[in-house]
Parts: C-alpha cells; sequence; structure tokens
C-alpha cells in the first residue's frame, strides 16, 4: 500500500475540519497566542501534519502492516476528537456548565456526534470496507464497539474532571478539556482495536 490522491484528498479535508476547530477552541479557552500569532495557522499546519502522518503510517506499514491504516486512523482520530471538543466546548460555553452530572451529559452527547462522524471516515477511507456499502448489521457493530469505547471515554474523563483537582493552574474550562484529551486518548486505542477486529474485518 502506498500513499494515493485519495489519502491527499481525505488528508487535506481531515486537516482542515481539525485545524479550524482548534482554533475556534483557543480562542474559547482564551489561550495566548503561540509566539504572538493567531490560532489561524492551524488551518494550513494541520492538514500538511496529516499528510505527514498519513505518509509515515505507510513507510512504517512496510515493516508492520498495522501501521499502514493506524496512520490514516490517527489522523481521522484526532479530527473526530476536534469534533469532539468542538462539541464539548458549544456546550459549556452556551451553559456556563463545566463539570458535574451535567458534564458527563455533554461529554456523552459530544461523544456520540463524533462517533457518528468517524463511521464514515473509518468506513470509506481507514478501512475501506466498501464491498457492502452502509449496512444496518455492520453499524450496529460499529454502534456496540463505540458505545464501549463511549463508557471508557466518559468513564476516564469525568475521573480526570470530577475526582482531581485541576494542576499547573488550569482554569476548569482548560481542565474539562484535559479530562476529554484523557478519555478521548484511552477510548482511541479501545476503538481502533475493536473496529479493526469485529466491524470492518475484511
Amino acid at each position: 500500500m502506498k500513499f494515493s490522491k485519495a489519502d491527499l484528498y481525505f488528508s487535506i479535508t481531515t486537516g482542515l475540519i481539525t485545524g479550524f476547530i482548534a482554533w475556534r477552541i483557543f480562542i474559547f479557552l482564551e489561550l495566548p497566542e503561540f509566539v504572538g500569532l493567531s490560532y489561524a495557522w492551524l488551518i494550513v499546519f494541520m492538514p500538511i501534519l496529516w499528510i505527514l502522518g498519513v505518509s509515515l503510517g505507510y513507510f512504517l506499514g512496510r515493516w508492520l502492516v498495522f501501521f499502514s491504516q493506524f496512520g490514516k486512523f490517527s489522523a481521522v482520530g484526532f479530527t473526530n476528537a476536534a469534533v469532539y471538543f468542538g462539541i464539548l466546548n458549544v456546550l459549556i460555553s452556551w451553559s456556563d456548565i463545566n463539570r458535574g452530572a451535567w458534564y458527563s451529559v455533554f461529554v456523552a452527547l459530544a461523544f456520540i456526534i463524533g462517533t457518528t462522524h468517524s463511521y464514515f471516515w473509518n468506513k470509506f477511507w481507514v478501512f475501506q470496507a466498501t464491498d457492502n456499502g452502509v449496512s444496518r448489521r455492520e453499524f450496529g457493530k460499529f454502534l456496540i464497539v463505540s458505545i464501549i469505547a463511549g463508557f471508557i471515554n466518559v468513564g476516564t474523563a469525568s475521573g480526570v474532571v470530577n475526582f482531581m483537582n485541576p494542576l499547573l493552574g488550569l482554569t476548569l474550562d482548560q481542565w474539562a478539556n484535559v479530562g476529554g484529551v484523557a478519555g478521548s486518548a484511552v477510548a482511541l486505542m479501545a476503538s481502533f482495536v475493536g473496529f479493526k477486529l469485529a466491524v470492518f474485518r475484511k
């Protein structure tokens, strides 16, 4: 397998989505600008990074086939994380709630939306499971794996936010995002294994 035109197109598209959402999230969190530059530069940087990451996956795939898919899965995973954090921060901004039971509900909603978005990227780009179209059985298995990963995500994020005080002088809004990062990282690995072995297995 090698880097294709489709990989270039999808890397640019997912990179643009990720860069734009990250830019808006950093503004909401009031993070200081990077060396005095607006975070709008992420809109250009992320597509380039995604292209390099997917290419690296193919390069490492020469020795371990696993990496050929994992490079693309990681790009999609980070894009879905951007969607997830975008939804999460919209809900936090809208409600002014950043911890407690409602925070857990927000995490769950953001994860569901991000997961639904990820189905099509994983099916048609990462695992290229296009032989049977979009079947109810496949989507059902996808949902089961996603729900399990969702519980892992919500449990990890809620544990970090609700049972740990913010570290390093972070605000509650910033700490809420740290919890989301922790939950997403653990769920990413669980999702890849489940999708590869149970959902999009050829």
